[in-house]
């Protein structure tokens, strides 16, 4: 698919390289302009949902939140791939896949919070929310992707980890699992080089992380993840192979990301040099697509200013309405432990609610 970087023939894909220009038409996706536009909308309004949770997140409206500037191109890209009726697994930091699978946004600002509605995952929305335990969605993808090969239907399940993420014995389980049985499933990792703050050198021996496919006897694929295009191609192929009973591909997004691993009081000038980001900001996947789509005729500094704009309006309204949620109480906790709650629940809820231990 792409020329070989690794010993062990892991194919390497990239459609667009460093200053936009296309490095193999026979990857070039057959997307229609449209889509292109709308490939580049959902990036800027990403770049800017980033921006604003940051600064959210520093005014103390927001919990927990994960910077995504960088990762764009992998996010927008691989979520593009799929279809609604397919299944995301998300991981914490993969917050715009979820928005534009269907999750609604208002609801990851409360997820953020901690509030539970914002796990209420609307009926119609194949959407998990997003995992905090790192590995674990893995394993769940696999279940998922293999429930669907069990009733026939012609969906995936796509899952997201960080290169940190590799390490996990959840990891090894979930592929290994979905490799036996050939289930539909799509894993999907985004290195960004420094899991939380251990340089990806250090993180593995292996000289890829997409040839950790080869024990589980599946594809892996490497891609360039600040490459939106190459990204696509990837999952696409990934996705049609799946839906084929061709089983499960790993693909490896190399990718960066700009700011800290979480808002939690990361600090990324501990473990990387001025001299490392100023490279990978030179390779940022808005100004490659930008580049791309203006030589094309597609694209207008006028186009992303009013991207920009709407963005603004619809991440605040989207905080307007997760401030107007109800607050939350102990008892609500106890009323969506189970459909009905057990005779224990009952007691603690009578207990909360003044009415005696009987």
């Amino acid at each position: 698919m792409g020329k070989t970087v690794s010993e062990h023939a892991v194919p390497y894909v990239q459609v667009l390289d460093e200053n936009g220009k296309v490095t193999d038409k026979e990857l070039l996706p057959n997307l229609t302009d449209d889509q292109l536009r709308e490939m580049m909308k959902r990036m800027v309004f990403t770049r800017i949902l980033d921006q604003r949770a940051i600064k959210l997140t520093r005014q103390g409206r927001l919990g927990f939140y994960a910077p995504v500037a960088g990762q764009e191109a992998s996010m927008i890209g691989s979520e593009f791939a799929t279809d609604k009726e397919d299944f995301v697994v998300p991981g914490y930091r993969d917050l715009p896949q979820c928005v534009y699978h269907g999750y609604p946004l208002y609801k990851l600002f409360l997820y953020s919070r901690g509030h539970q509605e914002g796990g209420r995952v609307p009926d119609d929305v194949n959407v998990m929310m997003p995992q905090i335990i790192i590995g674990a969605q893995i394993v769940q993808t696999a279940g998922i992707a293999l429930g669907y090969k069990l009733k026939g239907e012609k969906r995936i399940a796509i899952t997201y980890t960080g290169d940190g993420g590799t390490s996990q014995g959840d990891f090894y389980e979930g592929m290994n699992f979905a490799g036996a049985y050939k289930a539909p499933a799509v894993f999907f990792v985004q290195n960004n080089q420094y899991a939380i703050s251990v340089p990806r050198e250090k993180q593995t021996a292996a000289e890829t992380l997409a040839q950790k496919a080869i024990a589980a006897g599946i594809p892996g694929v490497q891609v360039d993840g600040m490459d939106i295009l190459g990204v696509y191609a990837a999952v696409k192929q990934a996705a049609d192979r799946a839906r084929a009973g061709e089983g499960p591909t790993l693909i490896e997004a190399v990718t960066f990301r700009y700011g800290p691993h979480t808002m939690s009081g990361d600090d990324p000038t501990r473990y990387r040099t001025k001299e490392t980001e100023a490279t990978w900001e030179k390779r940022d996947p808005l100004v490659r697509f930008r580049t791309y789509l203006t030589e094309k005729g597609l694209w207008s500094d006028d186009e992303e200013q009013q991207v920009i704009e709407a963005a603004k309006d619809t991440i605040t309204e989207a905080l307007k309405q997760a401030d107007s949620a109800a607050k939350m109480k102990v008892e609500d906790l106890i009323d969506v432990m189970f459909e009905e709650p057990t005779t224990a629940l009952k007691r603690q809820r009578a207990e909360i609610n003044g009415e005696g231990a009987n």
